[in-house]
């Protein structure tokens, strides 16, 4: 009789035991999950986003770059990019919107920049522009998806 009693002590004990740990590691199981999930969503984000920028020049004072969305989604938040241009070799962040210097863009085919839409970006009060002298600059996407141009006029 003995032996029976420990028998069911000892099954209930486990049955518990079981339950504990899986209650306790369920819902890192999910979580888990859930991290993939994001993560796969971001990768399929960037592998669908693609830009690039297609022609530099310069306007008067002012720097023009052309960046065409040849990716298969449509590019949110243009504002929150970053967007980095100088002399080869000593270039700098270039914030969006005021300052000196500063960039603006506009949609010249679109109303959103869709695919095969284009961007114009325009570098305000970047100062001296010098003839000869090679540029870089590269924009960089908020998911970030980025192109780059080394150009000189």
């Amino acid at each position: 009789m003995d032996k029976v009693v420990v028998t069911a002590f000892l099954i209930i004990a486990g049955v518990v035991s079981a339950l504990g740990v899986f209650n306790s590691i369920y819902p890192m199981i999910g979580q888990t999950g859930d991290a993939f999930a994001n993560m796969q969503g971001r990768i399929d984000e960037r592998m669908k986003s693609q830009i690039e920028i297609i022609y530099a020049a310069k306007s008067g004072s002012d720097v023009l770059l052309w960046a065409k969305n040849i990716g298969a989604l449509r590019v949110v938040g243009v504002d929150a990019s970053d967007l980095f241009f100088g002399p080869e070799g000593n270039f700098a962040r270039i914030p969006y919107g005021s300052g000196t210097p500063h960039w603006e863009y506009m949609i010249e085919n679109a109303s959103e920049w869709t695919p095969t839409a284009t961007a114009r970006i325009t570098i305000i009060g970047y100062a001296p522009l010098t003839a000869g002298q090679r540029y870089f600059a590269k924009i960089v996407l908020p998911n970030g998806v980025a192109d780059d141009i080394f150009f000189s006029w």
